[in-house]
C-alpha cells in the first residue's frame, strides 16, 4: 500500500482530533485566540478599506448563513469569511507562528466560525477546527522555511519570494478546518485542501511600497477555504498530490527548496500552534522587540526631545519591511504605513502610548504626520545585526542604540518577543487586549457579553446557537453604538 499523500495526512488530523486529545496549553489557549480575533476585527470597522469590505459584501450577497461584523443582516457563509477575515488581518494585530513567520488565526478562525454558524457546531467541535486549521496553517507555513546555516540565517522561502505565506497557507488550513465542519470526513477535508491549493495566493510588495491590498489577504483565505469546502460537499474533487506534486502548490511556489518533513513529523503528537506568538502592539511583529527596547529606555529616563541620533538593530532579513527604502519608513504619510515602520515604532514608545504599551490610536494618520515624531524619525536608522541574525526568525529580536544631546549611548537588546511562550500574554493582559479594542465600538456591557461567551464555547453543545450568540452580541452592539 502506497504512503498516503500530504493533503490525507492532513486530512486524518483534521477530521479525527478532538479537543480532549489535545495538550492541555493548546485547548486552554484557543479561546483566548478566538477573543483575541474578534477584538481585533471589531476594532477595524472604523477602517475605510472595512467600510468598502462592507459595502462589497453587502452589494454581493448570498444566501444568508453566516454573520459578518459590521453587516445588520447575515450574508452567505463565504462572504462572512471574507469580512471578517479582512477586519482580523486589517490592523496587523493579528498573530504570528515562528519561525514560520504565518499569521494563521485571522483566516482560520474567520472561516472557522462562518462555517460553525451556519451548521450550529457545538463549541467543542468549534474549538478543535480552530486547532487543525492553524496547525495545518503554520505546518504548510514551516515547509516553506529555509533552516539557518553557516552562511545564511533562517528564512521564509515565500517570503524570499514575494509570496505571501500567511494567505496561501491560511486558504488551506481554513478549507481544511471547515470541511470538518461540514461533516466531510478525513477524505472530504483532503479533497477541500487539494482545492483550496488552486485557490491559494498572495504577494507582498504592498508591505514595502504601500497599497491596502494586504488587508484582504486573511479574508481571501478564508473565503477560499470555506468555498472550496463547500465545494467538495457538492462533488467536486481536487488532486490527491496537490501539494507535493510535479505541478503541486509547493513546486509551483517553492520549487526544490520545500521541506515535508515539518508537515508530518510527530503530526497529532506535537504541535507547531504552541508556538503561535500574540501581539501586543498593532504593528508589524518585526517592529515588536524594537518598541520594547524604547519602552525599556523610556522606563530608565531618556526623553524623545533629548535623542540626537538613534540605531534600531533587527535581523537583516527584516530591515527591508521595516526600514528600507529608509526615507519611506521615515516619514510614513497614513498611519497604516507607520505600521511598517522601524523608525515610526520606536519614536511612538520613545514618546510612551496606550494599551499594553502602544495601542491603535497611537497608529492614526495624524501620529504619523506630527512634526514632533517626524523630527525624531528622521534620526532614526534601521540596520541589520548580526546578533539578531542569529536569533531570527525564532523570535524577531532588536537592539536600541540612542545617543543623547550630552553624549551618553543608552543600549536596550530585547532577544524575545513579548506575546510568545518565552514571554506570555497573561490571561488579563489577553482580556485587556480585547477589551481595549472593542469597548469604544461595543460598549462595556457589549464586550463583556462576547468575553462571556467565548470563555463558555467549549461547553456549548451543538444546536445551542453558540456562535450565533457571540456575533450577535458583537453586531447588537456594533450597531448600536454607530446608528
Amino acid at each position: 500500500m502506497s504512503e498516503s499523500t500530504l493533503v490525507q495526512q492532513l486530512g486524518e488530523l483534521a477530521a479525527q482530533t478532538r479537543l480532549e486529545h489535545l495538550p492541555r496549553s493548546v485547548a486552554g489557549s484557543l479561546p483566548a485566540r478566538v477573543l483575541d480575533i474578534i477584538g481585533v476585527a471589531i476594532a477595524a470597522l472604523p477602517l475605510d478599506t472595512s467600510a468598502s469590505v462592507l459595502r462589497f459584501a453587502a452589494a454581493v450577497g448570498g444566501v444568508p448563513a453566516a454573520t459578518a461584523i459590521g453587516l445588520p443582516e447575515r450574508t452567505s457563509v463565504p462572504q462572512a469569511a471574507f469580512v471578517n477575515g479582512v477586519l482580523a488581518h486589517s490592523l496587523d494585530f493579528d498573530d504570528t507562528h515562528l519561525p514560520s513567520i504565518v499569521h494563521p488565526s485571522a483566516s482560520v478562525i474567520p472561516a472557522v466560525l462562518a462555517a460553525a454558524e451556519s451548521t450550529d457546531a457545538g463549541g467543542a467541535e468549534v474549538l478543535a477546527a480552530v486547532a487543525v486549521g492553524i496547525e495545518i496553517t503554520v505546518r504548510l507555513g514551516m515547509a516553506g522555511y529555509a533552516v539557518a546555516t553557516e552562511t545564511a540565517p533562517g528564512q521564509s522561502i515565500y517570503f524570499e519570494h514575494g509570496q505571501h505565506a500567511t494567505s496561501i497557507c491560511g486558504a488551506i488550513g481554513s478549507a481544511a478546518a471547515s470541511a470538518r465542519l461540514l461533516g466531510l470526513g478525513a477524505e472530504g477535508c483532503a479533497h477541500a485542501m487539494a482545492v483550496s491549493a488552486s485557490m491559494a495566493s498572495g504577494i507582498i510588495e504592498a508591505n514595502r511600497t504601500g497599497g491596502t491590498v494586504k488587508r484582504l489577504h486573511c479574508g481571501w483565505a478564508a473565503q477560499a477555504g470555506v468555498t472550496a469546502a463547500m465545494l467538495v460537499r457538492e462533488g467536486i474533487t481536487g488532486a490527491p498530490t496537490a501539494l507535493e506534486g510535479r505541478f503541486g502548490l509547493f513546486q509551483a511556489l517553492l520549487r526544490d527548496e520545500w521541506r515535508r518533513e515539518p508537515v508530518v513529523a510527530d503530526l497529532g503528537k506535537r504541535w507547531e500552534m504552541e508556538d503561535v506568538f500574540v501581539k501586543p502592539y498593532p504593528a508589524n511583529h518585526f517592529t515588536h522587540a524594537g518598541i520594547d527596547a524604547a519602552l525599556e529606555l523610556r522606563s530608565r529616563g531618556v526623553k524623545p526631545e533629548e535623542i540626537n541620533s538613534a540605531r534600531l538593530l533587527v535581523a537583516t532579513a527584516t530591515v527591508r519591511t521595516i526600514g528600507e527604502p529608509l526615507a519611506v519608513k521615515q516619514s510614513p504619510e497614513t498611519g497604516y504605513q507607520a505600521q511598517f515602520s522601524g523608525p515610526f515604532a520606536v519614536a511612538a514608545a520613545l514618546h510612551g502610548g496606550g494599551g499594553l504599551g502602544l495601542a491603535l490610536e497611537d497608529f492614526s494618520d495624524e501620529r504619523a504626520n506630527d512634526p514632533q515624531m517626524r523630527s525624531l524619525m528622521s534620526r532614526i536608522t534601521v540596520e541589520g545585526s548580526p546578533l539578531c541574525d542569529s536569533i531570527y526568525p525564532h523570535q524577531f529580536p532588536a537592539i536600541l542604540e540612542v545617543t543623547t544631546a550630552d553624549g551618553t549611548t543608552h543600549r536596550s537588546e530585547v532577544l524575545a518577543n513579548r506575546g510568545g511562550p518565552k514571554n506570555p500574554l497573561s490571561a488579563t493582559e489577553m482580556r485587556a487586549k480585547f477589551q481595549t479594542n472593542a469597548v469604544g465600538l461595543v460598549g462595556e456591557e457589549g464586550a463583556q457579553r462576547v468575553v462571556d461567551l467565548v470563555e463558555d464555547l467549549a461547553q456549548a453543545p451543538s444546536d445551542s446557537g453558540a456562535v450565533a450568540a457571540m456575533f450577535a452580541a458583537c453586531t447588537a452592539a456594533v450597531l448600536g453604538q454607530t446608528s
